[in-house]
């Protein structure tokens, strides 16, 4: 297993889901490099379990380590000297989907908060509602089916890494920041899910 503090955030947020009891989407999960700027992103997601496929919510998670927090941390690392910490750039994506009608974009925004709780030293901040609408293709043959739609609530955010972490990884603040990002996004997951909204049966139950 590749040993840098990006992945062992990675893996504390896996536990956080595990620990919270989310089912995590099958074929949702990339790590990708960027070989011209040499970012590296992490992408996943997760949804309630027993809520078929699709899930009517998910959430969509996804980290950036850019190249200037790999220069500070390489910097820390060989020099021992911490001028600027490194920081994982976060984006939460909230997603409600298989929706029959178009809901309230003000009774989704009551139903989240404008920050998370503290991650770290800072928090998410609230940076949107998205609908979306599906429409069939008439001239696709078959049974006429009706539009869907879909809401997405993004949340944005920086995770700033604390000396004590760089030098172990696997330190305790690390699981106790992404244990709470993992317990909040959980909990959001299920405040959506129990907002009353008309949804289309799933394609397949779990």
């Amino acid at each position: 297993m590749l040993d840098h503090v990006f992945t062992d955030a990675i893996s504390a947020l896996r536990d956080a889901f595990e620990a919270a009891l989310l089912e995590r989407q099958a074929f949702e999960e990339h790590f990708q490099v960027d070989v011209l700027l040499g970012d590296l992103t992490w992408e996943t997601s997760y949804g309630l379990p027993g809520e078929g496929q699709p899930p009517r919510v998910v959430a969509h998670i996804t980290f950036d380590w850019p190249s200037w927090s790999q220069t500070s941390y390489r910097r820390w690392y060989v020099e021992e000297e911490l001028d600027a910490r490194p920081a994982i750039e976060m984006e939460i994506v909230l997603r409600v989907q298989r929706l029959a009608e178009q809901p309230p974009a003000d009774v989704l925004f009551a139903a989240v908060p404008p920050h998370s709780p503290l991650i770290g030293d800072d928090r998410l901040e609230r940076a949107g509602l998205t609908i979306e609408i599906g429409h069939p293709d008439p001239a696709g043959g078959g049974d006429l089916v009706d539009d869907e739609h879909a809401v997405e609530i993004t949340y944005e955010g920086l995770y700033e890494l604390a000396e004590e972490t760089l030098a172990d990884g696997t330190s305790k603040q690390l699981d106790e920041h992404f244990g709470t990002l993992g317990g909040w996004i959980a909990s959001m997951l299920v405040r959506l899910g129990d907002v009353r909204l008309k949804y289309l049966p799933a394609e397949t139950e779990s």
